[in-house]
């Protein structure tokens, strides 16, 4: 068994993991800013309180693996990107600590709430900067400026589109009523601009970096490979608005999460098998195979419990939420 290929499948999938579930969360924060009513946003935080903290759990496995498994990358890779990791950790830390003095807060509680907000926003910004950094190529000048500020900051403008469709659509999913209707059509809104996102994303990367253009234009077979990847997210995307238009929440809320899943396949392909884009193959990252036996060891030990309880956190409290009703 090749464990250096396990490993880096076990990390795509956490971080794939990460973005699905602490994504809409996220979301959530920053779609409740815009909300036009207090009790509706007391609803839709309500709506990941059981759930949010747990998510974030992904992204903590997601570095151990990192660590562990490829500790090469991990050395490149943090120190070049010391800042924003910094400071999305704090937004993430801030935007915890104001979900739950909010609950408790009288007079600053709008306060509270635009801290949420901003943590929810400045976190998925620093994300999705994160990634336009990673995929341009760490400490790699490119034309025009895009790998060292444009691309990133169109990266993190449109992560956080992306993740407010995701917060919009489980929305959706557990609301019912006015707030419901407020959030489909907001979802739709996002969607447009997330598809416009992606569009614009797609036609800057291989400006971005020239690595990425060769992989999609380098050779006529693996562009015709590439094609249906465009071509189903954008099928995707059509079929999600008219989940919405059609009033059929549950499955509003998976399309939006095969959207991400889409593009995070496309990002796969366009970086693979690089750990860092594009010096070091995952194999040239790996620690030695001791090292990546026990890793395995202890991911076979804790992802299955890991499942477990996110998956048993949803099922009981799965249904949406009422008015009135919370988890505080």
């Amino acid at each position: 068994m090749d464990l250096t290929l396990l490993m880096a499948g076990v990390l795509a999938f956490a971080i794939l993991m990460y973005v699905l579930l602490d994504g809409f969360d996220l979301g959530v924060g920053m779609l409740s800013a815009l909300v036009p009513d207090p009790d509706w946003r007391d609803r839709m935080i309500d709506s990941i309180a059981p759930v949010w903290d747990g998510n974030e759990t992904w992204l903590i496995l997601g570095g151990a693996i990192l660590f562990a498994a490829f500790p090469t990358a991990y050395g490149l890779v943090l120190p070049a990107l010391y800042l924003p990791v910094i400071g999305m950790l704090l937004a993430l830390i801030f935007r915890g600590v104001a979900f739950e003095f909010r609950v408790k807060a009288r007079r600053s509680r709008r306060l509270w709430d635009f801290a949420f907000a901003a943590g929810s926003g400045t976190a998925a910004f620093l994300q999705g900067v994160l990634l336009g950094i990673f995929i341009t190529g760490i400490g790699v000048d490119t034309p025009l400026g895009f790998g060292s500020v444009i691309f990133p900051m169109l990266t993190g403008v449109a992560l956080m589109a992306g993740y407010a469709l995701l917060g919009g659509t489980w929305i959706v999913l557990k609301t019912d009523g006015p707030l419901r209707d407020w959030a489909a059509r907001s979802s739709r809104q996002l969607l447009l601009v997330v598809m416009a996102g992606i569009a614009m994303i797609s036609a800057v990367t291989p400006l971005a970096s020239e690595a990425v253009a060769d992989r999609w234009f380098g050779d006529v077979w693996r562009t015709l490979a590439l094609a249906p990847v465009p071509l189903v997210t954008v099928a995707v995307g059509w079929w999600l608005w008219r989940a919405l238009e059609g009033h059929r929440d549950g499955l509003t809320f998976r399309l939006s999460q095969v959207v991400f899943g889409l593009g995070f396949l496309g990002l796969g392909v366009s970086l693979w098998p690089y750990a860092v884009p594009f010096s070091l193959t995952i194999w040239e990252a790996a620690a030695p195979a001791s090292s990546l036996a026990f890793t395995a060891i202890a991911v076979v030990c804790t992802l299955p419990l890991v499942l477990v309880y996110t998956g048993y956190a949803y099922l009981v409290f799965r249904g949406k939420i009422r008015e009135g009703e919370g988890y505080h």
